[in-house]
């Protein structure tokens, strides 16, 4: 009997290895340089990191940022996402 193949389950890794983090664009794609508390966040879970960039969108605007990527460590989860109103 052939079963049909299993996926290869991602070893686990604790989440200050595995950070989930945005990547700030412009409208063009290229990423932007912010400072302050906005620069160079990292998040333990795709939750947390969705609910910050819906709280902060506003802010993340005003500073120059288009659109933004979601990545898990090098991995793009998806995007680029636009914070246009």
């Amino acid at each position: 009997m052939n079963l049909p193949e299993q996926p290869t389950p991602t070893p686990f890794r604790a989440p200050s290895e595995q950070p989930w983090r945005w990547r700030l664009e412009d409208a063009s794609g290229a990423e932007v340089a912010v400072t302050g508390e906005l620069a160079g966040q990292t998040f333990p879970s795709q939750g947390d990191a969705e609910s910050w960039v819906g709280e902060i969108w506003q802010e993340l605007a005003d500073a120059g940022v288009a659109q933004v990527t979601l990545f898990e460590a090098d991995r793009e989860v998806y995007g680029p996402m636009s914070l246009s109103a």
